[in-house]
Formats: C-alpha cells, sequence, structure tokens
C-alpha cells in the first residue's frame, strides 16, 4: 500500500510542477487590483486569467497526469482515459444533470463535485483500464477497437458504475463534514484548531471545502472572510478562521521545504531544489500551497499528518492572541499586506514572528521525521549512491537492449517496461525464463528480483537510453 501511494506521489508531481508559477501569476494580479480580481485593469486581468487556467483546473491537471503517471509504459492514451472519465463523472454528477434525474434541486454537494479528488480518482481509473486493457484482442470484426483504442471505451463504462455509487456517497460524505463544522463552531480557540487541521487533512481529497463553506461563508451564520472584508464582524473575534493559516503558509511550509532539501540526497539536491525553493515562495507569496503538499502528502503521508497538526497548533496560538488579519485569495504574503487595512486587523504583522518561530519547528520536525523514517520526499529516490557510478562498456543502447531482452525470455514474456534513475524495471510472466547470466553479458552492474514477476536491471545512469530501444525492440 505504501509503494502504491508513493507511485501515487510521484506521478503527481508531473501536474503539480506547472501550479507554482500560476499561484504567482495569480497572486502578482490580485495584488495590482486587490478588489475587482482584475475587472479594473487589464494587466492584472491577464495575470489572474492566466495563472487562474491551472489554477481552477488543478484537479483535471491531476486526472492526465496520475493517469499518464500511473500507466505502467507512461503513454499518453493512458491520459486520453484519464480525462474521459472526468469529463464523465464531473458531467453525469453536475448540479444541473442530478437535477434532472431527481426531479428537484441538486443537493449542494454536487456543486463541489469537480475537486482534486475525482480528478485523482479519474486519474487512477483511467490508468487501471489502460494497464489491464491496452493488449486486448477483439474478434476481427470489431479489431478497430482492440488494443489501446478499447481503452477509452472501457474507462468510460468503469466511470458510469463509479459515478452511481458516488451519487449515493458523496452528499452523505459531504454533508457529514459540513455537520461537524456547524458542532464545534462553538468551542472557540479550539475549534478554530479543530477545523485547521481537518482543512490540511482533507485537501488531498478535496473535501476541505466543505468545511470552508461553514467557517467562511454563511452557512453556519459566521461568515468569517465575508464579514472581515465588509467591516461587519467583531472586532478580536472575526478573522480566527483565517488568520492562523499565515504562519503556517507564509513560513512553516517553505521551512519545510527547506528541510527537505537538505535531507535530499546529494545527487539529488539541484533537482529538488529548482522544485521545492519555487513552490515554498509561491506559498509565502500567495498562500497556494498545494505545490508544495502534494509533492509530499502521498509520498509521506505521515509527514503530511504533521503538518495538519502544526496547522491546528497554529490557528489555536493565533485564536488565543489579540492577532486578526484575513484574506480573498489565500494566506500569503499579499493578503496579509491587504488585509491589514481592514478595520477589523488585529495586530496583523504580529503574525510574521510567529510565522518565523513555526518555520524553526517545520525545519526541525520534518528534518528529525524524515531522517528518523526515511520518508522518502522529493529527492530521496530508493536508487542506490553506487548505481550512479555505473557506467555500461559501449554506447551500443540497440545491442545492449537486445541481450537483456533475450535474457528476459523475449519480447512474449514481457508485460510491462519501466525506468527510474539508474534501473530498468519490468513486469514479467514467466520467471523461469530469465536468464541473469545472459542479461549481465550486456555489461549491466546486476539484476534484482523483487517477486516472481518483477525484475529490475541495474544499468546506471543511461538506463533511459537503453529503456528507449527496448520499447523500440518490443
Amino acid at each position: 500500500m505504501m509503494k502504491y501511494l508513493q507511485r501515487l506521489g510521484r506521478s503527481l508531481m508531473l501536474p503539480v510542477a506547472a501550479l507554482p508559477v500560476a499561484g504567482i501569476l495569480m497572486g502578482i494580479g490580485y495584488w495590482i487590483d486587490s478588489k475587482g480580481w482584475g475587472s479594473n485593469n487589464v494587466i492584472a486581468a491577464f495575470l489572474v486569467n492566466g495563472g487562474g487556467a491551472l489554477i481552477n483546473n488543478m484537479a483535471l491537471l491531476f486526472a492526465i497526469g496520475v493517469a499518464v503517471g500511473m500507466a505502467d509504459d507512461k503513454d499518453g492514451t493512458a491520459g486520453l482515459a484519464g480525462l474521459v472519465s472526468w469529463l464523465l463523472i464531473t458531467t453525469l454528477l453536475s448540479s444541473g444533470a442530478v437535477a434532472m434525474y431527481t426531479g428537484s434541486d441538486a443537493d449542494p454537494a454536487f456543486a463541489h463535485i469537480q475537486n482534486q479528488f475525482i480528478g485523482i480518482l479519474s486519474g487512477l481509473i483511467g490508468a487501471a483500464c489502460y494497464n489491464r486493457f491496452k493488449n486486448a484482442k477483439l474478434p476481427d470484426y470489431l479489431a478497430f477497437f482492440g488494443g489501446k483504442r478499447s481503452v477509452a471505451i472501457v474507462t468510460a463504462f468503469f466511470s458510469v458504475i463509479a459515478s452511481v455509487i458516488l451519487f449515493f456517497i458523496w452528499p452523505v460524505v459531504y454533508n457529514a463534514l459540513v455537520s461537524f463544522g456547524i458542532s464545534i463552531t462553538g468551542i472557540g480557540a479550539l475549534g478554530a484548531g479543530i477545523y485547521a487541521f481537518f482543512n490540511r487533512l482533507l485537501i488531498p481529497i478535496g473535501l476541505h471545502h466543505a468545511l470552508n463553506t461553514v467557517f467562511w461563508f454563511d452557512v453556519a451564520g459566521i461568515n468569517d472572510l465575508g464579514n472581515f472584508w465588509a467591516g461587519t464582524g467583531e472586532l478580536g473575534k472575526t478573522g480566527m478562521y483565517m488568520s492562523g493559516f499565515f504562519p503556517i503558509m507564509m513560513f512553516g511550509l517553505p521551512g519545510g521545504a527547506l528541510a527537505m532539501y537538505h535531507t535530499a540526497k546529494t545527487k539529488n539536491k539541484k533537482m529538488a531544489a529548482g522544485f521545492l525553493f519555487s513552490a515554498a515562495l509561491c506559498s509565502f507569496l500567495t498562500g497556494v500551497t498545494e505545490p508544495l503538499e502534494f509533492s509530499f502528502m502521498f509520498l509521506a503521508p505521515v509527514l503530511y499528518v504533521i503538518h495538519a497538526l502544526l496547522t491546528g497548533i497554529s490557528a489555536v496560538i493565533v485564536a488565543l492572541l489579540p492577532v486578526r488579519a484575513g484574506f480573498n485569495f489565500s494566506a500569503g504574503l499579499i493578503d496579509l499586506i491587504l488585509s491589514s487595512h481592514s478595520p477589523l486587523a488585529l495586530n496583523p504583522f504580529l503574525l510574521v514572528p510567529i510565522g518565523l518561530g513555526f518555520s524553526v519547528v517545520y525545519y526541525i520536525v520534518f528534518r528529525i521525521v524524515i531522517k528518523l523514517f526515511n520518508l522518502k520526499t522529493p529527492g530521496r529516490e530508493d536508487d542506490e549512491e553506487e548505481e550512479l557510478k555505473v557506467s555500461l562498456a559501449g554506447d551500443d543502447y540497440t545491442s545492449i537492449a537486445a541481450i537483456i531482452l533475450e535474457g528476459l525470455g523475449g519480447k512474449d514474456n514481457i508485460v510491462s517496461v519501466d525506468n527510474c534513475v539508474t534501473r530498468l524495471r519490468l513486469e514479467i510472466k514467466d520467471y523461469t525464463q530469465v536468464n541473469d547470466k545472459k542479461i549481465k553479458s550486456a555489461g549491466v552492474a546486476g539484476v534484482i528480483r523483487p517477486s516472481k514477476t518483477s525484475i529490475q536491471v541495474v544499468i546506471g545512469t543511461k538506463v533511459q537510453f537503453v529503456a528507449d530501444e527496448f520499447k523500440k525492440l518490443l
């Protein structure tokens, strides 16, 4: 299960990598035009809409990216299958469609069906259908629809089934969270902490929006966000469900990113730095935390739970102090500065020293936990250091791939092929056909057998060239 989550985490890195720049574009545009969100300024409108094109379609990016990442051979057909699943589920369960089925107003839950959870679920359905049916053989009169062409058709079928299940389950889960949120509104600072904890914990499945409607808007009469900006709330109370996020988004998570960078393997530091630092800057400036959070929530779930706990602690501490700030976009530097002008702002810049304290806590805790449990955060992949030093005897990658294929029992014995930084990773049908001696004669460093159907061939940093030729031979 853990390996599956780690693979899912790696798959999410492709779409997540596109988000930091989108958050920064929206943040700058919002800074230029803080009240009109671009409606009063052409440049602001251009930037807000440009960034929003990605941020607002994050779930769709996940559907395609997860499908490709979880496919055995990373084929684009899987991405198309993920898109098919997303379009079917979100269309079949849209508020308008549900109202038509039931003959009455749709449950409010269906207004939030386009979320990260559905995106990831669609990607997993698409990838599973691709892996299972990409080689499907049909009778001659249906041959056109065989193989990879069958994947989208099968995906549509399973997505309809998933939609039927979600039709009954989604409102129950969504409304249960709304009821839970309402139940903790009367316990003050502790309630703010519980809310913040679950707000972060629910982000992977997109259900944090259910809680947000309770505390930020007018579902239960709190309307924390609306009252803060309208100046109609109560000084010292309004803003308590937003203020605690600033220390985490501006300072805590960037501190965690620094810890992940320092604990990355030396060979991967440069690669990790490029993503982690841009995502940390995005979090600090704009409060868009998903690029950072999705980079480790599946690779290291225990670390994500710690992050959620620290967010809850921050919310409790800030709610107990005479400190209040708010946001329209998210809890980054831009909104902190803008909200400081609100009549309900209370010592907003005290959030900076509080945040610096959380930055230190995040750095220390993340670094200790990553090392203690050997968590696979960005830059800490499983490949052994010595494998990077492996050098093939020659550069005739076609011949090397041919020898390896022969040693694996030929192409009829290959189920799937993939590669990491240094290894060719394969799934096979019959392990008795594998000849280790033949494979090693290609000049590879070694052959590893994790299971009866899995083979790993240690090639070194030139693995990509061998993998490309190997796939051509198949």
